[in-house]
């Protein structure tokens, strides 16, 4: 079988795709193993499908902040529940709400575990809701062609009108339910733990507290420098072993010498086992294998995963003891080959790669418009000690390119305008409770993540090992201690919210 990717030469990016002037994307469906949900939550499920969830949608109106003719159009927002182990409206049982990511909802879901195995204690309800623009939830009739049109349709796409459909819709939920007086607490990875984080400030009312896992809220213009996202993939790297990182980071120029060289070319198509193409190029294959070491710093897990792709436990110590194997001897082409080769075919199934795919299997696709709009994130500098290539991250070429293909002038300082992010620990100390704010180490994306503890109530959780919202995957009997600590002191310090406002609410009857 041959195994595509879809390389795309912008200098945009999703949290789930890599943030390169060249990057790509691995269109294969993660299915997350059944074997990892309980039985008693498979049999009473009332999933037919997958035994998860049922899938539902509710009518949403398409912009909650203005009151022109077409701002009361509406469209069909997919959700996904769980209803499986709710105590009841009767008994105030809590509503867990997953806060849609940038893609196919069922995507997230089906790699959100923690959720699930914890509504059992918890007696909770479990919704996880789609994000406006992704998935099954596209405004004007369901029409992608129309809905991602121009401006005039795309301008209706942003965290803030986001955020709006899920306090809507969690409001009516519950009315609908007879649980006004059931706590909600909102959970998130990645760009979703971000919008996690935003409500919980935002809709103080509807939610109680929030589990923000990844969320990278202070990865702004003039928060955190560009490099540190690629800073941490290179430790990673290095960290494991000094010849890996220093085969990587030679790679580049090797990839170009060799490219130009008389039969060049076909013997990089042949070592790294590329489907024959028109289109192949030294560009392609350097933007093919950054995206293998960004995608595998971030899913650097400690047990084997099959998220992105089909993965060992701790891939990035695999790859580097590919590249560091006596197998290869001293053909640095080859110990790239296998490296990369622990992220794109570590099933051994593929007999080539095709670097043509432009397919989007997770409805990735809406990013680009909120990448050049308001989700302005300073990602890809390198310096010299970086295992990629020395290049700036330039906010004008960003701009340029959003004004070519949408006609649009960013707005670089409105996420930090609307949700804050200067000064953080001071402002959020008196504005905010009841966030928690995990992050893993390792995965690039902590550079621009709450690290520190900013209150009783604003606790942020720190994992040396950790990688990209590890602590929100299903568990296994592989995790080690470090994981299962960390998910035991999220699982207390929820059970802590939940106590205190049923005492409130208590109280106040």
């Amino acid at each position: 079988m041959a195994i595509g990717f879809q390389f795309i030469i912008i200098t945009l990016f999703s949290l789930f795709s890599a943030p390169s002037l060249t990057f790509a994307f691995v269109p294969i469906l993660p299915r997350f193993p059944s074997s990892a949900v309980s039985a008693e939550l498979k049999q009473r499920s009332h999933s037919s499908q997958n035994g998860l969830y049922r899938t539902k949608f509710f009518t949403q109106i398409l912009d909650h902040f203005n009151f022109n003719p077409q701002s009361n159009h509406t469209f069909q927002q997919r959700y996904l529940i769980n209803d499986t182990f709710w105590g009841g409206a009767k008994n105030n049982a809590p509503i867990f709400v997953y806060t849609g990511n940038e893609g196919n909802i069922e995507w997230f879901t089906q790699n959100t575990g923690f959720m699930f195995e914890n509504a059992p204690s918890f007696q909770a309800l479990l919704v996880f809701i789609e994000h406006r623009f992704y998935g099954k939830s596209i405004p004007f009739g369901g029409n992608k062609t129309v809905a991602y049109a121009n401006t005039s349709t795309l301008g209706y796409l942003s965290s803030t009108q986001a955020l709006a459909d899920y306090a809507t819709l969690i409001i009516d939920l519950k009315k609908n339910l007879s649980a006004t007086d059931s706590p909600v607490v909102v959970f998130g990875g990645s760009y979703g733990g971000m919008l996690a984080a935003w409500f919980r400030m935002k809709y103080p009312h509807v939610a109680i507290g929030a589990l923000a896992s990844s969320a990278p809220i202070l990865h702004f213009m003039g928060l955190v420098s560009p490099d540190i996202f690629n800073n941490i993939i290179t430790q990673d790297f290095r960290s494991e072993s000094e010849n890996c990182y220093k085969v990587i980071k030679g790679s580049w120029d090797l990839i170009d010498d060799t490219a130009n060289k008389p039969g060049g070319m076909e013997l990089l198509r042949k070592t790294f086992r590329i489907c024959k193409s028109d289109d192949f190029g030294p560009g392609s294959l350097e933007g093919w294998l950054r995206a293998a070491w960004i995608y595998t710093a971030m899913t650097d897990y400690p047990t084997p995963s099959n998220f992105l792709n089909p993965l060992p436990a701790y891939p990035v110590k695999k790859m580097c003891e590919a590249i560091d194997s006596s197998v290869t001897g001293n053909n640095r082409l080859a110990k790239l080959h296998a490296a990369a080769s622990v992220y794109y075919n570590y099933t051994g199934k593929a007999r080539c790669f095709d670097l043509d795919d432009n397919s989007d299997p997770h409805d990735l696709g809406g990013w680009q418009w909120q990448a050049c709009t308001e989700m302005i994130m300073p990602v890809g500098g390198s310096n010299k000690e970086s295992i990629f290539p020395e290049y700036e991250w330039s906010y004008e070429a960003r701009a340029s390119w959003c004004d070519f293909f949408y006609n649009v002038q960013p707005r670089p300082h409105w996420i930090t305008t609307e949700f804050g992010g200067h000064a953080v620990e001071r402002v959020l100390k008196r504005s905010a409770s009841n966030i928690i704010f995990f992050n893993g180490l390792r995965d690039p994306w902590s550079g621009g993540g709450v690290l520190k503890t900013i209150s009783k109530t604003l606790v942020a959780i720190v994992a040396k090992k950790g990688a990209h919202h590890v602590d929100l995957r299903f568990s296994s009997k592989e995790d080690p201690q470090w994981l299962k600590d960390v998910r035991k002191l999220e699982v207390n310090i929820i059970a802590s919210w939940i106590s205190q406002y049923h005492q409130d609410l208590q109280s106040n009857s």
